[in-house]
C-alpha cells in the first residue's frame, strides 16, 4: 500500500511563494547587517551535547533534540547508571550529538574555537534553522529559522545604539508603519531588588513584574506574596507599577528611588546614554520606550535589555536581545563581554503577511515566458531565451506544444509579466507578439530588434 505523506509536527514545508518571500525577508535583514559591517558565520547544524547541555536550564535541556548514536558507540551506553536511575547519564552515553537549540551558544564555542583568527570587537550576523522539542501550536514551531547579531569583544554602550538603528532600518525598510523599541537594564532590576532588601530574590521579583500586561497590579502582588516576598518589599515595588511620563521622567524618578543602589544607578546611566546618543540621531520609524517591567532573558543579560513589538499586530515581541557578559566563559575565554540582537522571521513574516506588506514583485520571479507552437518555433524561442538570460533576464520557454489556453493560465499562475507569441505565421515573418500580461497590450517584434527593445523595458 502507498505511504500517506506526513512531515513530522512541528516542521512545515514551504512552497515556493513562501520561500520568496522568506528569502525577501531575510535579505533585508542581511543588507542591513552588511551595511553596518558584519560579517556572516555558520555553524554545524549539530553540536556535541556536551557543548549544548546545561547552558539552557533544566526547562532548555529537555528541549534539546539528542541524536542517538550508531553502530559499535551504542554498544557503549551506561546500562548501569540506567539500572541505577540515572537517567540522564545514561541518556548522554547514548547521544554524544545534538541539534543546535539557538545560535548563542554555538557562537560562544565558536569565537572561543577561532579566537586566534577573529579580530576583536568581532561583529557577526547569522541566519540559519535552529531545533526545539517543544510543543507545537500556532506560532510555535520545532525546527525554525533565527536571524541573530552579536558584537563580542566590546562593553562600548555605542553597541547598543547600533543595534536600536539596525532593528530601527531593518522594521522601516520592511515597510512596517509603527513599532515601538522598549529599553531596560538588569542592573536597574538588580538595584529594585537591592532596595527593597530581597537581592536573593531577584528573579522572583523581575519575573511577577514582567507579567504586569498580562495580569495586572493585582496579579502581580499575589504572585510575589506567594513567592514569599515580605509585605514591606511589596509596598517599596508598588510604585513601580504606575511609572509614568517621558523616558527622561521615568529615570529620574528611579533615580531617587535607586539613590542607595549604586549597581540600579550605573543602569540608570546606562539607559540615558542610550536614550541621549538614540535622539541626536533620531530614528526612521520606530519609537524608543523605556520599561522598567521588562525582564525578558534575565538569567542571560547583564545590562541593557531590548524588546520590539509592531504596533498595528495583535503579536508578541519580533525582536529582542541585550547585553551579556562572560558569554564565552564557559568554553574557558573569560571577560569577553557583548551585545546582541535577535530577529523573530516567523513572527515578522505573519506580521508582514497580516498587514500585506510584502511587495508584489517578490513573487514575480519569471519576468517572460516563450510560448511554445512547435519544434521549429520553440528553438528560435530558445535561442532568444539564451540572450534574455545572458543579460540576466528570468524566462523561460513552454516545453510543450499544448493548446495555448493552458499555456496562458500557467504565464498566469507563475505571474509572468511578459508573454512572447511566435507561431508559424511570425516565423515566416521573422517577428514576434509580445504581450504584455498586466495590461493586455501587445507589441509586434522583429527577431533582431528583440532582445534590445526588450532590455529597455
Amino acid at each position: 500500500m502507498s505511504q500517506k505523506p506526513a512531515i513530522p509536527k512541528g516542521t512545515r514545508d514551504f512552497l515556493p511563494a513562501d520561500v520568496a518571500k522568506r528569502t525577501y525577508l531575510f535579505n533585508v535583514i542581511r543588507s542591513v547587517f552588511q551595511l553596518h559591517g558584519f560579517q556572516p558565520i555558520e555553524t554545524p547544524s549539530f553540536e556535541l551535547s556536551s557543548t549544548l547541555m546545561g547552558k539552557y536550564g533544566d526547562e532548555g535541556d529537555r528541549l534539546i533534540f539528542r541524536i542517538l548514536n550508531s553502530g559499535e558507540k551504542m554498544k557503549k551506553a551506561d546500562l548501569q547508571a540506567l539500572e541505577a536511575g540515572h537517567l540522564p547519564k545514561f541518556a548522554s552515553s547514548l547521544s554524544e550529538k545534538a541539534l543546535r537549540y539557538d545560535l548563542t551558544v554555538p557562537f560562544a564555542r565558536f569565537v572561543v574555537q577561532h579566537q586566534n583568527e577573529l579580530s576583536f570587537p568581532f561583529k557577526r550576523y547569522q541566519i540559519q534553522p535552529v531545533w526545539r522539542a517543544d510543543r507545537p501550536q500556532h506560532g510555535r514551531y520545532q525546527e525554525f529559522y533565527q536571524c541573530d547579531g552579536d558584537i563580542i569583544g566590546s562593553d562600548s554602550l555605542m553597541n547598543e545604539v547600533e543595534f536600536i538603528q539596525i532593528v530601527d532600518t531593518v522594521l522601516s525598510k520592511l515597510a512596517i508603519p509603527s513599532f515601538t523599541i522598549k529599553i531596560n537594564n538588569r542592573k536597574i532590576l538588580s538595584g529594585i531588588a537591592e532596595v527593597c532588601g530581597e537581592e536573593e530574590q531577584l528573579i522572583t521579583i523581575t519575573v511577577a513584574l514582567d507579567k504586569l500586561d498580562k495580569i495586572g497590579q493585582d496579579g502581580v502582588v499575589a504572585e510575589l506574596e506567594s513567592k514569599g516576598i515580605s509585605a514591606a518589599a511589596i509596598e517599596k515595588i508598588k510604585p513601580l507599577f504606575s511609572l509614568q511620563g517621558t523616558p527622561s521622567e521615568q529615570l529620574n524618578i528611579l533615580s531617587s528611588y535607586l539613590s542607595t543602589s549604586e549597581i540600579g544607578l550605573k543602569g540608570i546611566e546606562e539607559v540615558k546614554f542610550v536614550f541621549d546618543t538614540v535622539s541626536n540621531l533620531g530614528l526612521m520609524n520606530g519609537k524608543i520606550e523605556f520599561d522598567v517591567t521588562l525582564a525578558r532573558g534575565l538569567n542571560y543579560y547583564t545590562g541593557a535589555i531590548v524588546e520590539v513589538k509592531a504596533d498595528d499586530v495583535n503579536m508578541g515581541s519580533i525582536c529582542g536581545g541585550g547585553r551579556y557578559d562572560d558569554l564565552t566563559a564557559t568554553f574557558g575565554l573569560a571577560g569577553m563581554s557583548g551585545v546582541g540582537i535577535s530577529f523573530g522571521a516567523d513572527r515578522i513574516y505573519d506580521v508582514l503577511e497580516e498587514l500585506n506588506l510584502f511587495p508584489i514583485e517578490v513573487n514575480s520571479s519569471l519576468k517572460l515566458m516563450f510560448a511554445n507552437f512547435g519544434a521549429a518555433e520553440s528553438l528560435i524561442c530558445m535561442q532568444l531565451a539564451q540572450q534574455l538570460r545572458s543579460n540576466g533576464v528570468a524566462c523561460e520557454v513552454y516545453p510543450s506544444a499544448n493548446k495555448l489556453q493552458k499555456q496562458m493560465k500557467y504565464a498566469n499562475d507563475r505571474l509572468a509579466q511578459w508573454v512572447v507569441l511566435l507561431g508559424e505565421e511570425e516565423l515566416s515573418n521573422k517577428s514576434l507578439v509580445l504581450k504584455n500580461m498586466i495590461n493586455g497590450e501587445q507589441t509586434v517584434i522583429s527577431f533582431e530588434k528583440f532582445v534590445e527593445t526588450f532590455l529597455n523595458y
